[in-house]
C-alpha cells in the first residue's frame, strides 16, 4: 500500500512539498488536551500579529488554489478554515483525540494536515486530476462526482477521499472510535515549506508516539521520491 502524488501534480506544482506519517496502535482513549492547547497557544499568537490570510503559507495555497481554478475565498484550504474558525471563536470542537492533535499541529503550521482511516481505503492512495468518474462520500452521507480534472485524493478503486485536495476530505475515511491505523499527510507550497514540513512531520510523529504506544513510519516526498511505501 503506498501514497503518493501523480506526475502531473509535481509538474504543475513544482514547489509542493510533502510529507507523510503512517501508524498502527491509534485509540480514542488518549488525552490530548494539553499538546491541543499548547499548539493552539502557538496560533493564538501568531493571530494576533496578523490574520490567517496574510499567512505565507495561506497565501501560497490561496494562489495554488486560483491555478486550480477555483475561488480561494470560496474554498479555503483545511489549515486556513481552521484559523479562520479559531480567531472567531478562539477554540475548535472536540472531534478524537488524533483529529484534535493533528487539528492543533495544523493551527500551529498554518499547513493543511489530512488524517485517513487506512482499513477504508482500498490499494494504493494517489494525489491527481479526477476523471470525473470516482465518487465522493460526503460527511453528510450524500455520494458526489468530483469535477473533471479536480485534484483529488484517490484509491484503487475509484474512490475520492478528499475534494479540491486540500479543502475538504471524505467522510468515508475520517477517522472515528474504530480507527486503528491512519496515514497523515501535510502538504505546503510557499516558500521553506520543505524545512517546515520535516518540523511538522517529525513533531507529528514524536506527539504520536507521547501520546499512544506507536512507532510512526514518515517520509518526506518529492518528485525523485515521490512514493511512500506504508503497508504491505
Amino acid at each position: 500500500m503506498q501514497f503518493s502524488h501523480s506526475d502531473a501534480i509535481w509538474q504543475a506544482f513544482p514547489e509542493l512539498r510533502a510529507g507523510a506519517l503512517y501508524a498502527e496502535g491509534i485509540d480514542a482513549t488518549a488525552e490530548v488536551e494539553e499538546a491541543v492547547a499548547s499548539f493552539g497557544a502557538i496560533a493564538r499568537a501568531r493571530l494576533a500579529e496578523a490574520q490567517e490570510g496574510e499567512f505565507p503559507e495561506i497565501q501560497a495555497w490561496r494562489r495554488g488554489f486560483s491555478r486550480m481554478g477555483l475561488k480561494p475565498t470560496q474554498y479555503r484550504c483545511a489549515s486556513e478554515a481552521l484559523l479562520r474558525r479559531f480567531r472567531q471563536e478562539q477554540t475548535l470542537p472536540r472531534l478524537n483525540p488524533l483529529v484534535d492533535l493533528c487539528n492543533a499541529i495544523s493551527l500551529a503550521f498554518a499547513v493543511p494536515i489530512a488524517v485517513f482511516d487506512t482499513a477504508k481505503i482500498a490499494g494504493n492512495l494517489e494525489v491527481r486530476r479526477a476523471t470525473g468518474q470516482e465518487t465522493y462520500l460526503t460527511f453528510g452521507g450524500e455520494s458526489e462526482h468530483p469535477e473533471p480534472d479536480e485534484v483529488i485524493f484517490a484509491d484503487g478503486e475509484g474512490r475520492a477521499h478528499a475534494r479540491r485536495w486540500t479543502n475538504r476530505q471524505s467522510g468515508l475515511s475520517a477517522v472515528r472510535e474504530t480507527t486503528g491505523s491512519v496515514l497523515i499527510v501535510a502538504e505546503a507550497l510557499h516558500a521553506g515549506a520543505g524545512e517546515d514540513i520535516g518540523r511538522l512531520v517529525a513533531t507529528l510523529a514524536d506527539a504520536l508516539a507521547r501520546h499512544w504506544p506507536v512507532l510512526p513510519k514518515t517520509a518526506m516526498l518529492s518528485p525523485a521520491s515521490p512514493r511512500f511505501e506504508f503497508l504491505g
